[in-house]
């Protein structure tokens, strides 16, 4: 698996090695789950009047600060609805080229009246997407939902193979839909 010619001593922090892959179909690196989050939210930003875009952290290590972000929105600007910008797996519902997943469920549950309305706009502008139900996996969602303060909050995100390996691969009709409905959806809810 590695080829040193030195030991590695553990616990040693290591990195994979980029080897970025750009297609007509797909874009593939190591990465790509938190990168297309932030690139989705940059690029919904150049069009965006009203709203607020948060980068948190410390997810894919169990959370820690979205509930104290999620905290200081709700008492500075009163905001109470979320949508978690990140990248789920291809699944035996959720493939390659469909759009990107709104997600009904993973270890945490959303609002159904929030979900519904979330896939009422994504009808009715037309962008195609694909409907997510997992058991397990979670996001940021999950952190906010654990909070003190109620949030609606649903998962929105493009379809991931190979997820957490350096050959992450994502379809590029997965990412167009995903920034078209996040533009949508950041004027209509």
């Amino acid at each position: 698996f590695i080829d040193f010619d030195r030991d590695i001593e553990r616990g040693t922090s290591l990195a994979f090695k980029v080897d970025f892959r750009d297609s007509d179909e797909f874009v593939q690196s190591c990465y790509m789950d938190n990168r297309l989050g932030v690139w989705n939210c940059l690029e919904v930003a150049k069009t965006l009047e009203n709203g607020i875009i948060v980068f948190s952290s410390w997810e894919e290590h169990g959370g820690g600060s979205v509930g104290y972000l999620g905290r200081f929105i709700q008492e500075k600007y009163g905001v109470m609805q979320t949508l978690i910008s990140d990248i789920t797996w291809i699944t035996k519902g959720v493939t390659h080229g469909n759009g990107c997943a709104i997600s009904l469920r993973d270890s945490g549950i959303p609002r159904k009246s929030y979900v519904n309305k979330i896939i009422k706009i994504a009808k009715e502008s037309e962008i195609p997407f694909q409907l997510e139900v997992e058991d397990a996996g979670g996001s940021d969602g999950n952190g906010l939902q654990k909070s003190d303060f109620p949030w609606d909050w649903c998962f929105v995100g493009s379809p991931e193979d190979n997820v957490h390996s350096p050959d992450e691969k994502v379809n590029k009709k997965d990412i167009e839909s995903m920034v078209d409905l996040y533009k949508e959806l950041m004027k209509k809810l």
